[in-house]
């Protein structure tokens, strides 16, 4: 099956996975056990739209614990994403894809970034929406630094099949759950 027949069919999969029954916010203590995010750390997380994993509640956790969160921003012409800081409670406005984000947009570089998706793989390969922003973004942050690359979703998003990688496709290094954390980073 192609990534974009995969892609329709996730994405229907997801719609009728109800929050309710798999509570993003017990995701939380996976997250902070797994990536033990630090105080000063920046955290780059989104804003959920539709059925997407709400990420929401681990920001908020990691700005009680002194981390600096941050949301995308789509640049013209370039598929690498910016990330403004934000904190609760600030103002966003409408941008691209009708995706929220900052109406101040003060710039920054995360350490670690949590990225939507539509489906993974037991390999910590995600499927995303096609456009090759958080592939292109990540691979740039791991050009010029050190980041922790962290894919979550409902547990029912995964697949028992290897998806479909392209050479631009970028493995996570942790899948998160609100029943588990996957360690991604020493399989290949």
């Amino acid at each position: 099956m192609d990534k974009e027949s995969l892609r329709k069919e996730a994405s229907r999969h997801r719609d009728f996975i109800d929050p309710a029954d798999d509570h993003p916010e017990d995701a939380i203590p996976y997250f902070l056990d797994a990536i033990r995010p630090e105080a000063g750390q920046i955290i780059a997380g989104y804003w959920p739209k539709g059925r997407e994993f709400d990420c929401r509640p681990i920001l908020d956790e990691a700005m009680k614990l002194g981390c600096r969160c941050a949301l995308p921003v789509i640049q013209k012409n370039t598929r690498i994403l910016k990330f403004a800081l934000w904190a609760d409670g600030q103002p966003l406005q409408e941008g691209t894809f009708g995706i929220l984000q900052p109406e101040e947009t003060e710039f920054v570089t995360p350490d670690i970034i949590i990225t939507p998706l539509l489906a993974f793989d037991r390999h910590g390969y995600r499927l995303g929406y096609g456009g090759g922003y958080y592939d292109a973004t990540i691979r740039d942050l791991r050009d010029t630094g050190a980041v922790t690359a962290v894919g979550v979703a409902y547990s029912q998003q995964a697949v028992l099949f290897n998806l479909p990688v392209e050479d631009h496709d970028q493995q996570m290094d942790w899948i998160i759950t609100p029943q588990s954390a996957i360690d991604h980073r020493h399989i290949a």
